[in-house]
């Protein structure tokens, strides 16, 4: 398995644990406001510093098992699968920017307009590496 496609795979497990962790904070202030809740800075600089933290010890646990792979620069393959994982997971914020839009044009809810649009980020980022996983199995 490539380096780049380990990476992948322990960056989509860290931010569906990060997201998931997110939401149900969310969730579970929302239940207890009665309403979406607001967002709150501490959540959110939680999520950040989870996410940050975790991605660095992974990634370098994975350099330490394999140096070599670690250092070495994409080759053509690789160029073309991130390409193409980057733009299709565009589309992913995409449909989540422009649903949280037409959910905010109908129920007027700021924060929930909010949350949905970060989830969007949060999909899109998960998307992204899920298509790269997908083209290095199909052999892209």
């Amino acid at each position: 398995m490539p380096f780049r496609e380990k990476t992948a795979w322990v960056m989509t497990l860290i931010l569906t644990g990060a997201g998931i962790y997110y939401f149900q904070k969310v969730a579970s202030l929302s239940g207890a406001l009665g309403e979406t809740a607001p967002p709150v800075m501490a959540f959110l600089i939680g999520y950040v510093v989870l996410v940050v933290l975790t991605s660095i010890v992974g990634n370098i646990a994975l350099a330490m098992m394999s140096p070599g792979e670690a250092e070495a620069p994409a080759d053509e393959r690789e160029k073309m699968i991130l390409d193409k994982a980057g733009h299709w997971s565009g589309y992913v914020m995409a449909v989540g920017v422009i649903s949280a839009l037409l959910n905010y044009a109908v129920f007027q809810d700021g924060h929930m307009l909010f949350h949905a649009a970060f989830g969007s980020l949060m999909a899109s980022q998960i998307a992204e590496y899920l298509i790269q996983i997908v083209l290095y199995r199909r052999g892209v």
